[in-house]
């Protein structure tokens, strides 16, 4: 502070003294030795008021830094799905159903009912499947979820409760509980985030809507720049194509792969392969035999499916707010051999067994495609194959084929268009026409209405 002083004086002496050639007298030397010091004590608190100011904002500087070493170090406030512990959403639906053919009793034409076909649903306006759904993080290693689905006829089901893992590293994730397996590519998701308000015919009649199963699965992500996750699960093989069987162990089992990426900036595809085993016992369905008389039938033996799928994304420079388009399309085989129990409870013509043995398969093929912002129009297309089907009891005459009618040879299709409108990312409103062949000698047209609100936390879809 001392040489600022010296320095100020010297530019004030410089400034202010006479030149040498002018003359002065004692008391105008005075004169100016007390304006001199006048001044000097003006500049003195000048800077000392200066130095005074750059400690106190120095002095701030230090206490603002401290405050934002303590908001750092503090947990941050949680977001989105987070922002309550746990995170929960609510997902209501309804639609209203225009159809020209009779609803009641619905089942899909040559395939064994696999007791989960929804089909077009009720007349009238009715709602749809609705779901709670209460998800977060337990601790470091492990996040939980738990799904409640209420159908339309007023029953709930656990429709998902699982753990998940966090931290097993080298890209692998743990899953046990219930849960929707991971074959496929519709399979893992929930109705409403579906583009159409039903499943295609293909679901239906191989999974009975989904595959859904109590047990675990391991996934394996690797670490490439293309994308490819492995996985496999076991499981208690409830659900069809599998039964509720009274054993130790597993009942059903898959295994399936995933490969995806890039195509510049405006493209993204996705294909996978999946199989799925099964050994059912007694799995039973309703038929009727030639005379009208209703009956139960039994399957036991083995089931395997394979699954082939794949999705095309486009969005211009990968920003789909406006215009975006999605292909997707998946395949279906499905091989079983064992027996056929006829009548199990003897309501006819007697309880009987046979072979049993089928080949049958099915395709949906769809595109998706958002035109302008919230608006979006799409187009599926399904078909099955009712293949071969060999019943030991028609073959060695102990029946006829009439006994068995949803059995017999046929191959049903649907055709369906859609448009909807979303206003935001938590509400859709979607208009749908379908053309329903699924049924043998019968053309169902339908027409449907439904809205979508998503209340509450709700995590992405995923791809």
């Amino acid at each position: 502070m001392f040489q600022r002083k010296l320095i100020a004086l010297g530019v004030l002496l410089a400034l202010g003294l006479p030149s040498p050639s002018r003359a002065a007298s004692d008391t105008e030397l005075q004169q100016l030795r007390r304006e001199i010091q006048l001044m000097k004590q003006a500049y003195e608190a000048r800077i000392d008021a200066l130095e005074r100011r750059i400690n106190l904002a120095e002095n701030q500087a230090d206490k603002a830094r401290e405050r934002a070493e303590t908001v750092a170090a503090a947990p941050v406030p949680a977001q989105g799905e987070n922002a309550f512990n746990p995170g929960i959403s609510l997902i209501l639906s309804g639609t209203y159903a225009n159809l020209s053919q009779d609803p009641a009793g619905y089942a899909i034409s040559g395939f064994v009912p696999s007791g989960g076909e929804v089909g077009p649903g009720e007349r009238g306006f009715s709602l749809k499947e609705s779901e709670l759904v209460v998800s977060a993080n337990i601790d470091p290693n492990w996040r939980g979820n738990f799904t409640l689905a209420v159908a339309p006829d007023n029953t709930v089901a656990v429709e998902e409760a699982y753990v998940q893992s966090l931290a097993l590293g080298n890209g692998l994730t743990a899953k046990g509980g219930r849960f929707f397996s991971g074959v496929g590519y519709l399979n893992e998701q929930h109705p409403h985030s579906w583009d159409f308000v039903d499943a295609p015919l293909a679901y239906q009649a191989f999974f009975g809507n989904q595959l859904g199963e109590d047990g675990v699965q391991l996934k394996w992500l690797a670490p490439t720049d293309t994308y490819l996750e492995i996985g496999a699960e076991l499981a208690r093989g409830r659900s069809f194509p599998g039964s509720d069987r009274n054993k130790n162990g597993t009942g059903l089992s898959t295994l399936f792969a995933h490969l995806g990426g890039d195509v510049g900036a405006s493209h993204a595809w996705r294909a996978g392969l999946s199989l799925v085993r099964t050994s059912p016992r007694d799995r039973a369905y309703d038929d009727m035999d030639s005379t009208g008389t209703a009956v139960t039938n039994a399957f036991s033996g083995d089931s395997k499916m394979w699954l082939a799928d794949f999705v095309w994304k486009w969005a211009p420079q990968g920003n789909s707010k406006s215009t975006n388009l999605t292909l997707q399309g998946e395949y279906f085989r499905r091989t079983e051999d064992g027996s056929l129990t006829y009548d199990t409870a003897a309501a006819s013509l007697g309880t009987a067994t046979g072979a049993y043995a089928s080949a049958q398969s099915g395709w949906y093929v769809q595109g998706v495609y958002q035109f302008m912002p919230h608006w979006r129009a799409g187009l599926r297309y399904d078909r099955l194959n009712g293949g071969s089907t060999g019943i030991g009891l028609v073959n060695s005459g102990a029946l006829t084929a009439a006994d068995f009618p949803l059995l017999g040879a046929y191959d049903p299709r649907k055709a369906s268009l859609m448009v909807d409108y979303s206003p935001s990312e938590f509400s859709r409103l979607r208009f749908q026409l379908a053309r329903d062949q699924s049924r043998q000698g019968l053309t169902d047209n339908q027409l449907f209405l439904q809205y979508i609100m998503s209340l509450g936390a709700h995590g992405a879809h995923k791809f």
